[in-house]
Parts: structure tokens; C-alpha cells; sequence
């Protein structure tokens, strides 16, 4: 009666908002003895062979970039809503379930947490509002001793809300009309060097002007990236970068994969109450209007 009692408890806390589980509740979740009041487990890997070398149990395997794709010329953009919501509901995701979403990779420049983030945006965008993060990932898992498995799963059809969130997202005009104004800011996810132009991969070099610095991977641990850094050891650094919950708060990054891991944290660890998603991105930035927006390149990291 106590164990039973215990996953309750840990089952509503787990389903109160998105956020973060550690592994060993995770693993308790999956474990539920009634099939019904288990997780939707997604790992969102883009190798499929890290898959099938091992997950999760119960894990589904959602490959992060099956939700994007060129549009107008534009690379890796954001799918139409409907090929989305089928993609999703292929998945299993589903408005009455809990979702427990990981990855692996868990050195830099490996960057699978970011598939996970751009996942729960996604996630989070359609309406679902019971999502977390397995902190640590895969990684994390194997360090504690639990066990990976190679089965394959399969969630049935799930059902989605039947209203989204779409106010998480910004589009270019919000940017436009964002940047400048008191109490806002736009914050670039990616690396110091590509904020500085100084990289071999973009149409256009620098960042968009307006936009401060903060990589993304200071709000992880180095010695495993799906490993959040717990708000009390960030929150000077962030402050020290006028990053503060009263601003109105844009985020953006190369793709928008760097950028979902920052608001991750600062709206659902943080729990900033006023951050967005520029997902047009640097890369559609570059493009729009005759590749006519202005672009400033230099600068240094905020706060540092």
C-alpha cells in the first residue's frame, strides 16, 4: 500500500508542470504496475543506431529533426502544424499522459540535449502540459546503475489537445518589434565565436543586432551536457548578464535548438514567466528580405 501510495505521489508531482525528473523517479514512473498511469517515454536521438544499441525501457524512439524541414529555401524550419500533430500522434503524445523525454551525447560538442529541448518546445507548442526532462539523459541512467534496454516500443495512437500554445513562438516581426524596448531583451543561444561571426557555417555572419550573448552550455554540466546546473549556481550569472524575470524575454539561436534549451531552463527551471522562441532563427534571419537585415558581428559573452 506504501509503494503504491509513493507513485501516486510521485506520479501527481511528476505531472504538475514541465520540469525536470532525475532518473531514479523516472524510473519508478515506467515501473507503474498499471500500464495506463505510465509515461509516454520519447527518446529523441538523431542517430537511430544510438537507439538501437539502447534506451530507455518503454523508450519511443522520436527523432528530433522528423519535425522540420526546408520551407521557402530555408532549411531545417518547423514543420506545418498538421504534419506536426501527425507526427505526434504517430509518437503516442497524448493531453492525458505525462511525458519523460531524454537523450545521449552527453559530451561537447555532442549536443543531443538540445534535441530533447526542441522536442518539449514542440511538445509545449501543440498544448501538452505534462512534460519532463530526464536530467542527465541516458548518460545519467547507466551512472546509476539502472538499465538500458534494446526492445523496441511502440506507443499507440496518442490524442493531442485540442488547443495549442502558440504564443510560446515569435516570428520575425515580433523580433523586429522586440528588440530595443525597455524591459526586453534578445538573447543568442549559440557560441561566442558564431555570435562574433567568426565561423565557416552561416550565410551571414554575426548575430542580430540588439542581441546579447549567453551560449547555452552554461547552464549545463560540463561533464555531462543533460545535466541541468541546479537555478541557485546560475542565477548570479544570469544576473550578472541582466537576464532577470522581469524582462520580457526572446530567445534565438543558429536552427532553434539552442535557443529552446535556454528557455527551457529560464521559463520551466528558472521559472522565468515571460520567454519565447524567435524559431525562424539566425538561419532564416540571414535570408529574409533579400538577405537585406542588418547583422552585427563581434561582442563578448554577457556577464563574463
Amino acid at each position: 500500500m506504501k509503494s503504491i501510495l509513493t507513485l501516486l505521489l510521485i506520479a501527481t508531482a511528476a505531472q504538475a508542470e514541465i520540469g525536470l525528473i532525475s532518473p531514479a523517479d523516472a524510473k519508478k514512473l515506467i515501473e507503474n504496475p498499471d500500464a495506463s498511469q505510465r509515461p509516454i517515454v520519447l527518446d529523441t536521438r538523431g542517430g537511430y543506431k544510438d537507439y538501437f544499441r539502447g534506451h530507455l525501457p518503454t523508450a519511443h524512439h522520436l527523432e528530433f529533426d522528423t519535425l522540420r524541414g526546408t520551407d521557402h529555401a530555408v532549411p531545417v524550419q518547423y514543420l506545418p502544424d498538421d504534419l506536426t500533430q501527425a507526427l505526434l500522434t504517430r509518437a503516442g503524445v497524448d493531453k492525458d499522459r505525462l511525458h519523460l523525454v531524454y537523450a545521449t551525447g552527453d559530451v561537447l560538442p555532442n549536443d543531443e540535449i538540445l534535441s530533447t529541448t526542441m522536442v518539449v518546445y514542440v511538445l509545449e507548442k501543440v498544448g501538452v502540459e505534462n512534460i519532463k526532462i530526464v536530467d542527465g539523459g541516458l548518460a545519467e541512467w547507466t551512472k546509476q546503475g539502472l538499465t538500458a534496454i534494446q526492445d523496441y516500443f511502440g506507443n499507440p495512437p496518442g490524442h493531442l489537445p485540442e488547443k495549442g500554445n502558440p504564443g510560446v513562438a515569435a516570428n520575425i516581426d515580433d523580433v523586429q518589434a522586440h528588440v530595443g524596448k525597455p524591459g526586453n531583451l534578445l538573447i543568442d543561444a549559440r557560441p561566442i565565436n558564431e555570435f562574433r561571426g567568426e565561423d565557416d557555417v552561416w550565410l551571414r555572419k554575426g548575430h542580430i543586432p540588439g542581441a546579447i550573448s549567453f551560449h547555452w552550455a552554461r547552464l549545463v554540466e560540463k561533464d555531462n551536457t543533460h545535466k541541468f546546473k541546479p537555478f541557485a549556481e546560475v542565477k548570479a550569472d544570469l544576473e550578472k548578464a541582466g537576464i532577470t524575470p522581469d524582462k520580457n524575454i526572446i530567445a534565438y539561436c543558429g536552427t532553434s535548438r539552442e535557443g529552446s534549451l535556454l528557455m527551457f531552463y529560464l521559463k520551466h527551471v528558472a521559472g522565468y514567466p515571460h520567454v519565447r522562441l524567435y524559431e525562424g532563427a539566425w538561419k532564416e534571419y540571414v535570408w529574409l528580405k533579400g538577405k537585406s537585415l542588418p547583422a552585427e558581428t563581434g561582442g563578448d559573452p554577457a556577464g563574463e
